[in-house]
């Protein structure tokens, strides 16, 4: 039997105040043009802005992430760079899910050829990218850790899934995501603990994914149904890394492919549309949509309702097309015949309840 042989992130430093060494980190690699910043545009004239390690050379690009990350951004993004500074040392991805998963396809992009919607899949990618750094402001993706960085593009919404998409370094800074607002932190964290929840229910699980599995989804229960508190800023940081990790060897199931179609289609954020499919998935996740309605009831959240009401029929085909086009996620959900169990009927019927 032949195992896949995953990479880990080469090297990481955890730490209150631990972006303060992103200037050491990045001194050996700067042995050219320069070092190319992304940054989430909210802290555009905002202190972090002012803590960056610049030196002559650098370019700081304060990205729009408004939208979920689109093929033809990440295009714009590495013309641009090559444009102004030829092949950066490294690229620097400093925001949230969005960001990091941009920073990542523009490095893979400067040295790949063509655009990256011809490399929206599984293992397309043929060349390493530019080294390159991911530090989060948000936590519970696991983009940080894990191995694609996930793009809308002409005709889909998929990630570039390749050994080469991972970070070679993270910095992980729980100081960077305490002001975040109370939603926006929900909505992140419960993307860790919905692909938890599948990953842990799914037909592909094993002992390397249910112990980091475990381990996340009760860091998140400790987070979600208490206080807020400066530990808890730690924890869900942690949380957001070993659920990345727990899915490195296994799968998310039917609620990130459904919401797949939402966020193509609808244009919905990732983590809001996982909540609005979860809260639907009654049937699957039993016990982990009780438990993430304790959750809202605890962070006194209401998820939007009624989003798919009124759409018109070829929006709702797009959206059944895009969900069911992610095999991976159904065969983990589901089993080999997970096609006769979710016929399309099924899925339309999820979506007009949500």
């Amino acid at each position: 039997m032949s195992y896949r042989n995953f990479p880990m992130v080469p090297r990481v430093v955890f730490g209150r105040g631990s972006f303060d060494q992103l200037d050491e980190i990045l001194a050996p690699r700067r042995n050219g043009p320069g070092v190319l910043f992304l940054v989430d545009r909210v802290f555009q004239d905002q202190p972090l802005a002012d803590r960056l390690p610049r030196r002559e050379g650098d370019r700081v690009v304060f990205v729009d992430v408004t939208e979920e990350p689109k093929t033809d951004y990440v295009d714009r993004l590495r013309d641009e760079a090559r444009t102004a500074m030829g092949t950066p040392d490294a690229v620097v991805g400093i925001g949230g899910g969005s960001t990091l998963d941009l920073a990542k396809a523009v490095s893979l992009m400067l040295t790949n050829p063509g655009s990256s919607a011809d490399y929206q899949g599984w293992d397309l990618i043929r060349k390493p990218g530019v080294w390159k750094a991911g530090i989060p402001t948000l936590s519970g993706t696991g983009a940080e850790v894990s191995r694609t960085a996930v793009l809308t593009g002409p005709v889909k919404k998929l990630g570039l899934n390749s050994d080469h998409t991972v970070f070679d370094q993270v910095v992980l800074d729980p100081d960077l995501i305490r002001d975040v607002p109370a939603t926006q932190r929900f909505y992140t964290g419960m993307d860790c603990y919905i692909h938890c929840v599948e990953s842990l229910q799914g037909t592909f699980i094993n002992a390397f994914s249910r112990a980091y599995g475990e381990k996340a989804l009760e860091l998140c229960r400790e987070v979600f149904l208490g206080p807020h508190t400066d530990e808890a800023d730690e924890k869900l940081m942690m949380a957001s890394w070993f659920g990345g990790m727990s899915i490195a060897y296994s799968q998310v199931g039917v609620c990130h492919a459904l919401s797949y179609g939402l966020s193509y289609v609808l244009g919905i954020h990732h983590g809001v549309g996982n909540c609005i499919a979860f809260d639907q998935l009654d049937a699957y996740y039993p016990e982990g949509v009780a438990e993430f309605r304790r959750m809202m009831d605890c962070q006194g959240v209401e998820i939007p309702r009624g989003v798919t009401r009124g759409m018109d029929e070829a929006a709702m085909e797009k959206m059944i097309d895009t969900a069911l086009g992610l095999a991976p996620l159904w065969e983990n959900a589901l089993g080999p015949g997970w096609r006769q169990r979710m016929p399309r009927e099924r899925v339309r019927a999820l979506y007009e309840r949500m």
